[in-house]
């Protein structure tokens, strides 16, 4: 699938903020200002981009407690973002979120989810009413190597494809569960084995690499728009940075995290490819890097100016009235 100069240059611009904003929120927290726990997507924007670069602004998704990334590639402004993240005033879900529970319903984005294998439900239940209400949209499940062994992400599958529902279930394999490896708590020895199980579509594809995803992404997505049901992707990827915040990633060699940086770093496998191949001027990369680092500073001076919610809000945004 053949991308215009535009397509590329928003792909990089979405990866690199994602990138940007994971900086900027890592050296936030260190100071303490940031409430709650955070986990933080840097080494895995490919994936969230080259998903969701095929996405309408009403087609779902449907995140992990890893959701600030699948937050801006689905259009998610970076600005409010950061004061739900500090807990202000003005953040998305009014600063009582946070970063395990981010959402935009405006922009289809359902949520991060702090509840492991809670996705792949919620993004059953978007797609079943777009079938049913025949609106061609698709819904997307981020889920994590954890998580897809949960028995909530199976149902799920086994639901999709019997009822032929237009959903994919994208598998970010960065090969811990918290710190338990995947090559042991993976049966079979790969998520994307699964799929064969379940009477659906499955293919495994390195995260690194922007352009395998879209494509991969491209074709399961029309597939479920034109009623062929669901797919599974599985994408191989590495996170920088541990579990959480504050996890000293034992698990791991420091030249393990040295060599993802270096190695299996989306953004340098992208500006290589296309500036390389003639696609794209360096100069207009590095352009936008400037431009988003000046728009990090500006949110994140935003959120730090911005008013703690009035303590009357509380109570607001819940299904039951007290």
């Amino acid at each position: 699938m053949q991308l215009s100069r535009d397509a590329l240059l928003e792909a990089y611009r979405s990866m690199k903020t994602i990138r940007e904003f994971e900086e900027r929120v890592a050296k936030e927290f260190a100071t303490g200002d940031l409430p709650g726990f955070v986990h933080l997507y840097a080494g895995e924007e490919a994936s969230a981009v080259g998903v969701c670069s095929h996405l309408v602004e009403s087609d779902q998704i449907i995140s992990t407690h890893r959701g600030h990334g699948h937050c801006i590639a689905k259009g998610c402004e970076v600005e409010p973002m950061m004061l739900e993240l500090f807990g202000r005033e003005g953040g998305l879900c009014g600063g009582k979120g946070g970063s395990m529970h981010v959402a935009d319903l405006s922009k289809g984005m359902m949520g991060a989810n702090a509840i492991v294998g809670g996705g792949p439900p919620l993004a059953c239940g978007a797609a079943m009413t777009a079938k049913i209400k025949k609106t061609g949209g698709v819904a997307v499940s981020f889920t994590g190597d954890g998580g897809s062994n949960q028995g909530t992400t199976l149902e799920s599958m086994n639901l999709a494809s019997v009822m032929q529902l237009p959903v994919v279930f994208v598998f970010e394999n960065n090969g811990f569960a918290e710190s338990t490896a995947a090559n042991w708590s993976v049966a079979g020895g790969s998520i994307v084995r699964r799929a064969e199980a379940f009477a659906m579509p499955g293919v495994q594809i390195d995260g690194t690499d922007f352009f395998a995803v879209h494509e991969a992404a491209g074709e399961a997505i029309e597939r479920a728009r034109k009623g062929g049901g669901p797919s599974l992707i599985e994408v191989a990827l590495t996170r920088f940075y541990g579990h959480h915040q504050g996890d000293n990633q034992s698990y791991r060699t420091p030249d393990e995290v040295r060599n993802a940086r270096e190695e299996r770093c989306p953004l340098i496998n992208f500006r290589r490819r296309v500036t390389e191949a003639s696609l794209l001027d360096a100069a207009e990369l590095d352009a936008i890097d400037a431009e988003i680092l000046d728009q990090m500073d500006a949110a994140t001076a935003a959120a730090r100016a911005a008013p703690w919610p009035d303590v009357a809000e509380v109570l607001t945004d819940v299904y039951v009235t007290y």
